[in-house]
Formats: C-alpha cells, structure tokens, sequence
C-alpha cells in the first residue's frame, strides 16, 4: 500500500530546509527535548475528549533500592485489567509525559489501570538497568494488584523490553503481552536488508545509535533479552504484534512473528499498511494512525474478552 498520504507530506515538510538533523548528532539532552514535543499532546486532548481517567504520580521501589517513578492510570470505568506499559523511544527518550495520552487512551479504551512505567535510561544508564526496572515495576503491579487480568505493553524500545520481561520475569503471569514495532533484532542484518531503511522519520542508521547507547557492550547484544528473535519463545502468552509497513523495523517484526507462531505461541499481527514507525504518538494528526491504533486496541480487547478474563498478573503462590 503507498505511504499515506499524510505522512508523506510531513516526511517532505521536514525536509524541506534539508534532512532533519538526526538524534545521534544532538547532545541527549537536546534529542530528548525534541522527542517530547513532538509527542506531547496537547492538555485539551487529555481530558473530556474520551473516557475519564485518572492519573496519578508515585515512586515505587526499583532495582536495588532505587527510586522508580511510575504513573497509574485509573477510568472511572476500571474493570479487572491491569496494564504496565514500558514508553518508545529506543532506550534513551521518551518519559511518562511523551506517553500520557497512550497510556490514558489505553486506561480509557480498556477498562484497565495502566502503569506507566519511567524506567532509567541510556546512555546514563545501559542495559540491563532499563530492563531490570521494567521487570521491578511489572512485580510490583502483580502485587499491587492481585487477582487482576495483567498485561504487559510498550511500544518500540518498550515493546523489546515488555518481551524481555516476560522472558526474565517467568514467575509472572500474564494474561496477554501488546507489542507495537517492537525492535528485536540488535544485528540489524534484517532492517538492513529491507527497502525501507531510510526515508521514513525511523532509520538503520538511528536504530544503530540506539543500540549503541542501550548496549554499548557489542558482546551483550547476543544477551535473549537483547536479541530477541533467538530468544526462547516457547509458553509465551498470547502475544499481539503491530508493525508498520514503512518502518525499517517491519520485517523484523513480521520474523518474530513467524517465530513465536512456529513455537506454539497464540499471536496475533496487525499490520500498519502505509503508516511507518511511531505511529502510535500520531493519532492525533493522522487519521490512519489513529484507525490502525484503534485495531490494536480492539484486538488486545478481543484476545482478553476470548480468555475470559481471567486473573493472570498475581505471582504464583509456590
């Protein structure tokens, strides 16, 4: 399908002065800063243009005494879901505030309390400390919140971490894991292989800045909760994948996919046909961003309406 329409001018508005001037050649702070305007939406949009949710900002105990800052979501509407949703950004933008509007259309959209998780980041600090904070604020859901239907998210970076969580954390359960673009393979042999490594707001070239601030360790990009495509991805929950067509991520994706089908794992893939990395955070400006999300959301919806909803998040009692 031809790139939207949309974002194809938005692509050519960008770079009408020439190309953007990449993350990696911006000081982290100033990346960072970017990254969160543009992702911001505006408080208009927050409130009284969906379900009513209520948010609120706490620190829960993180790796080895550490501080963690999270933010719980809560519609007025909550059922027996529970999320903890791990923020995009590839490993070192992205806070609790690029994702609020996620998060509350997800708390919203659900039913669910969603925890928003503002793990550590690189370069200050690289794996695995962002993924032993996920893990930590994954534990502390399930026992925040027993006897609920948990699930894990994230987008991009979030959703590499939210798969390495459920390979690290086995103790937990979970009822359905919710991975968008998720970026699984640190050799990029795959992405670079593609038609689309270049050109589409995400390229090879940023994702290999990404990994070289979340691992600067070559040695460790080979670590199952790095590499995920040789992962062991046998007794995973039902799994739903969304990739985005013009995204240099997409055949990677699309791998995992075929892996996780050919382990025995229930999966589902939603397909972001003439979309391309991030639409998540677009909805606002593209309305096929917008109706791609909505199918995610559906399909995560489904698949816990088909389990029955069923307690799943709690720690098992031996």
């Amino acid at each position: 399908m031809p790139l939207d329409r949309l974002l194809r001018h938005l692509i050519a508005w960008q770079s009408v002065d020439g190309p953007p001037v990449p993350d990696r050649e911006l000081t982290i702070e100033q990346a960072r800063e970017r990254y969160r305007a543009n992702a911001v939406r505006p408080d208009r949009d927050k409130e009284g243009s969906g379900p009513a949710v209520v948010a609120a900002d706490r620190t829960i105990d993180g790796p080895d005494g550490t501080a963690l800052p999270v933010r719980v979501y809560t519609p007025k509407s909550a059922g027996q879901r529970v999320v903890t949703f791990l923020h995009g950004g590839g490993w070192s933008l992205g806070d609790l505030d690029s994702h609020d509007w996620v998060c509350r259309d997800l708390a919203g959209s659900l039913s669910a309390v969603v925890v928003s998780v503002d793990y550590r980041r690189a370069p200050e600090f690289p794996y695995p400390a962002p993924l032993h904070d996920a893990i930590a604020a994954a534990r502390w859901t399930a026992r925040s919140f027993p006897g609920r239907t948990h699930v894990i998210a994230g987008d991009s970076a979030g959703a590499s971490l939210s798969l390495g969580v459920v390979l690290e954390a086995s103790e937990l359960r979970f009822a359905a894991q919710l991975l968008i673009y998720p970026p699984v393979d640190p050799s990029l042999i795959i992405a670079s292989a593609g038609e689309r490594g270049k050109g589409y707001l995400l390229s090879v070239e940023d994702m290999a800045w990404n990994y070289a601030q979340y691992v600067p360790d070559p040695r460790r990009r080979a670590d199952p909760a790095v590499d995920l495509l040789k992962a062991d991805l046998r007794n995973l929950p039902p799994t739903i994948v969304a990739t985005a067509e013009y995204d240099p991520l997409h055949d990677e994706g699309v791998e995992l996919v075929a892996r996780m089908r050919a382990a025995g794992v229930s999966v589902r893939h939603v397909p972001g046909e003439g979309l391309v990395h991030g639409y998540f955070l677009m909805q606002g400006a593209v309305p096929a961003a917008a109706a791609c999300a909505r199918r995610v959301i559906r399909e995560l919806d489904t698949l816990l309406s088909s389990e029955g909803g069923r307690p799943s998040g709690g720690v098992p009692s031996h």
